[in-house]
């Protein structure tokens, strides 16, 4: 019986020739009849990917072999078989679009200059001794149905608003308090985190492995409430059978963890909308006033 899975990870590492290691994984994927999205630059490799257990792991033996990410953290999760629409292997100027890429530096170790992580049980260690300021390093519609309790939420739609966000100076009065950043996997955070210390934040920490490895430790019974916001057709994922529900339908107000697109064609915001309303086609606020 197929068994579908998905599989997260990233690798930020020097990179001579990204374009060649485009077309190798992009053959290697094609053969295993995987879906997902590959991402790779100069500074490294971000892939999120799916299909039939057996098919990812001869994937992911394929890609070990090569030296550079031999050593690459993997985060796994269950699929539907219906995750991805297609196989997409692409070459960019950043690995993260922050907007930022000659602020970013990257050497065999990682990321030069970032903040000083913390796997769940060292935050959990933290925490019971200082008080934080979780920030959450996502776009602010993801942390509608699930966010760190009591998270700063920047007030971005995508990665690269956070450099304006930071240099705005809304976050100056955290500049010498202790700071914890989280995301999904946790690779936001590497080039946020060093983006903040850049800026003059003194006390800066990322949660290593993002929300998905702190939820695989705690579930729902630690500092994490809701639910996790996925970029692919899941739309969200929980980590257990008790998760709080934090969202609230753009039509009735319901509580829900839903998500999906404005109705509009030609808008990619996100909405949080509940399964009895959603044939209705909800719009974002903008659309709703020009309608």
């Amino acid at each position: 019986m197929a068994v579908p899975k998905i599989l997260l990870f990233y690798v930020f590492t020097p990179l001579a020739d990204p374009e060649a290691l485009r077309l190798w994984q992009r053959d290697l994927g094609e053969s295993l009849g995987l879906r997902g999205r590959i991402r790779l630059s100069h500074q490294g490799i971000n892939a999120t990917v799916g299909g039939e257990l057996d098919d990812v792991k001869r994937y992911l033996r394929k890609t070990r072999e090569y030296a550079p990410f031999h050593d690459l953290d993997v985060k796994w999760s269950d699929g539907t078989g219906d995750d991805f629409p297609r196989w997409s292997v692409k070459v960019r100027d950043e690995l993260v679009s922050f907007g930022a890429p000659g602020e970013l530096r990257v050497d065999g170790s990682g990321v030069v200059g970032g903040g000083t992580k913390l796997d769940p049980d060292q935050l959990h260690a933290l925490a019971a001794e200082r008080d934080l300021t979780f920030f959450d390093g996502r776009n602010e519609f993801e942390a509608r149905i699930g966010r760190f309790r009591d998270a700063v939420v920047p007030d971005v739609a995508t990665t690269r608003d956070f450099v304006a966000e930071l240099d705005s100076g809304r976050y100056d009065h955290l500049k010498d308090q202790p700071v914890v950043t989280y995301c999904t996997g946790g690779i936001r955070c590497e080039v946020l985190t060093s983006l903040m210390i850049d800026r003059g934040f003194q006390e800066v920490y990322q949660l290593d492995g993002g929300i998905v490895r702190y939820g695989e430790r705690f579930g729902d019974d630690g500092l994490w409430d809701g639910s996790l916001y996925v970029f692919d057709r899941r739309g969200s994922v929980t980590f257990s059978d008790h998760a709080a529900v934090l969202g609230s339908c753009v039509r009735c107000s319901a509580a829900t963890s839903a998500m999906r697109n404005c109705a509009d064609v030609q808008c990619r915001e996100q909405l949080v909308v509940c399964p009895e309303c959603a044939p209705a086609a909800p719009l974002c606020a903008e659309h709703r006033a020009a309608a």
